[in-house]
């Protein structure tokens, strides 16, 4: 599917008054990615040389494949009850990651506020596109 293709096919969903112009996700993610890298690299290289439980990875990995899941979720399957599914599953992961990592890295929690807050965002505003668009 092009961009073209995703952009008409999400502009055309109803939507709530409150939510960001279609342009902000791509600056918005850019930053947050660059947190998730260093932070989440930091935790994998940490439990691959047992710097602290190699457990503690567990759910930033499943953090990682639920994120990069959902945009051929909403987007490719077009599929508003599965992303909405999935984007609650990012956000659990995520909560889950950062009480596993607080004991050991404080820092990686305090980094990640700024994703907190955008996938507790994204979370509501998809569940309500998916009621919206029931």
């Amino acid at each position: 599917m092009h961009m073209s293709d995703m952009s008409l096919w999400y502009a055309q969903l109803i939507k709530p008054s409150w939510a960001p112009p279609a342009w902000v996700f791509g600056p918005v993610w850019t930053i947050l990615y660059a947190i998730i890298f260093i932070t989440f690299l930091t935790v994998f290289y940490r439990a691959i040389f047992r710097h602290i439980p190699r457990g503690v990875a567990i759910p930033f990995i499943l953090n990682l494949i639920t994120n990069l899941a959902f945009t051929s979720i909403q987007f490719g399957l077009k599929n508003n009850v599965a992303a909405a599914i999935d984007i609650v599953l990012v956000l659990g992961t995520l909560i889950w990651a950062l009480v596993r990592v607080w004991p050991h890295a404080k820092w990686i929690v305090y980094a990640n506020i700024p994703y907190v807050a955008w996938v507790l965002f994204a979370t509501i505003l998809q569940l309500t596109i998916t009621v919206l668009n029931w």
